[in-house]
């Protein structure tokens, strides 16, 4: 895989075919490779980049040269872009991101509205919304949710215990049972992750931006959730569907919150049909 340099650690990306850019981001304790059935669709007429985030995949871990946060691994998927699409050959770029990814693809498109042609949020976890919507009721109780799975997830962090969190993580995204049905191997390498599990649940629920600013995001946006997720996710993508102002909201029935991974070809086709759309200049902006 290439890879760049940046603030002294090695990200590493995949970039395929030639065309529009198609970026993707991927969810917490993945790779980038988790998008290889997507790529491979999109492949004959997109440049799809697909990076391994901070601590993932063949990436180092976060050098720790300052606090933490979504903006770092926005400013990762920039620096991957200039070395995979050197200027001037930038272009309008397509952005889809999944759970955590989505998070950081919400970042990205806060920061840079100019450059996205389209925008695909596959069950972001943008927590922050959460907490700013805590004055309801129902709000705070899924907000007292997240904030428990990430306060075990950062307490194992600090004393080890990785592979109790991880079971736990693994459980609550996937449903109950799922931890003993992986295994052994890939439990291990989970558990591993565990510090940046921690590092990603602060990211993703300490920023900052309030929900009015996501407004300014005015590309066709798709936004996709699992019918069986977890309830936060599924607050988090009504919340968007609500600020985005082209959005569109879409669930998939049977589905929970890996559904990139669990019911690849319903989200690969769903995905490639709204890029398909974005490209042939079909969708309009909302009234």
């Amino acid at each position: 895989m290439p890879q760049i340099e940046l603030n002294g650690a090695r990200i590493a990306y995949a970039a395929t075919g030639s065309g529009e850019t198609v970026l993707l981001l991927h969810a917490t304790a993945s790779a980038g490779a988790q998008w290889q059935a997507l790529a491979e669709r999109l492949g004959s007429d997109c440049r799809v980049v697909a990076p391994d985030l901070y601590g993932y995949g063949e990436s180092d871990p976060w050098p720790g040269d300052g606090p933490f946060a979504l903006a770092a691994e926005a400013a990762l998927a920039d620096a991957v872009l200039a070395h995979a699409i050197p200027p001037p050959h930038h272009g309008p770029l397509h952005l889809v991101g999944h759970s955590y990814g989505g998070a950081v693809a919400l970042r990205f498109a806060m920061q840079q509205p100019e450059r996205l042609r389209s925008l695909v949020l596959i069950e972001p976890v943008a927590f922050h919304l959460l907490r700013e919507e805590s004055a309801d009721p129902a709000n705070r109780l899924l907000l007292g949710e997240v904030t428990e799975l990430a306060g075990l997830v950062a307490g194992a962090a600090t004393d080890g215990d990785y592979r109790r969190a991880m079971a736990r993580f693994v459980d609550y995204w996937n449903g109950e049972g799922a931890w003993l049905r992986t295994n052994p191997t890939l439990q291990a390498a989970l558990a591993r992750y565990t510090p940046k599990v921690a590092l990603d649940f602060w990211a993703a629920m300490t920023e900052a931006t309030p929900r009015a600013a996501y407004g300014r995001i005015a590309v066709p946006t798709l936004i996709l959730c699992g019918a069986r997720s977890p309830l936060p996710t599924r607050r988090i993508a009504q919340l968007l569907a609500e600020s985005l102002p082209a959005s569109r909201l879409r669930s998939i029935e049977g589905a929970g919150h890996m559904l990139p991974l669990t019911h690849t070809e319903a989200v690969n086709a769903a995905v490639a049909a709204h890029l398909f759309r974005s490209r042939a200049g079909e969708h309009r902006p909302a009234a």
